[in-house]
């Protein structure tokens, strides 16, 4: 099975709600939000829609025209675009994949930085990881207050609660240096455990 862009993989699962053109899987994308999982942009849906068809994973049912704008072509799934869909769901849910955040990376180095500097940076994180939770919460309401079924939101769900587990172990560290629980000078070793280092090469 070819390998689907993250993008292509989304509208080829609002293709599995129904049929639609680009630009109302353009819309739709923006009001759930999930310009928060995807990069969205326009131009790169279409062509990612294309491809979808060229694959045989999508196939288009219908085109319309409304008053002086563009022609638009309404796409459908496929039967081989939902196998697909549903195997590539499987694999993603199922098989934890190699990401490379830029947090992680910084968190490996961040020795580098005086502790004063590294509380600070951790609490501007925390605070801003708090809004974004708030914004979280804004959207369960809402999606909640149109009866929208929760299994068609789970990922806001989840992306909650991954953001409050990182907001507790970034408040953990950053009370820990404060306090002084860390020790931020000094080797990476301790001596002993250097000086044993060396007897065994000897």
């Amino acid at each position: 099975m070819p390998d689907l862009t993250p993008l292509a993989f989304a509208a080829l699962g609002l293709l599995a709600e129904a049929p639609m053109h680009p630009y109302e899987m353009f819309q739709t994308m923006l009001q759930r939000r999930e310009d928060r999982n995807v990069k969205v942009r326009p131009g790169t849906l279409y062509h990612q829609v294309g491809r979808l068809a060229d694959l045989g994973y999508a196939e288009v049912v219908g085109t319309d025209r409304a008053g002086n704008r563009p022609e638009r072509t309404t796409y459908a799934i496929t039967d081989a675009g939902r196998a697909a869909l549903e195997a590539g769901l499987r694999r993603m849910v199922a098989e934890p994949a190699d990401e490379y955040p830029q947090f992680g990376l910084a968190v490996s180095h961040v020795d580098n930085l005086p502790v004063e500097d590294v509380a600070a940076a951790l609490r501007a994180r925390i605070a801003a990881l708090r809004t974004q939770r708030d914004g979280y919460d804004d959207a369960a309401a809402g999606l909640q207050a149109k009866g929208l079924a929760e299994h068609y939101w789970l990922d806001v769900s989840y992306a909650r609660a991954m953001l409050t587990a990182q907001l507790e172990w970034l408040s953990a560290i950053a009370d820990r240096l404060d306090s002084g629980q860390i020790p931020w000078e000094g080797p990476a070793l301790p001596d002993e455990h250097l000086q044993n280092s060396k007897d065994t090469t000897r």
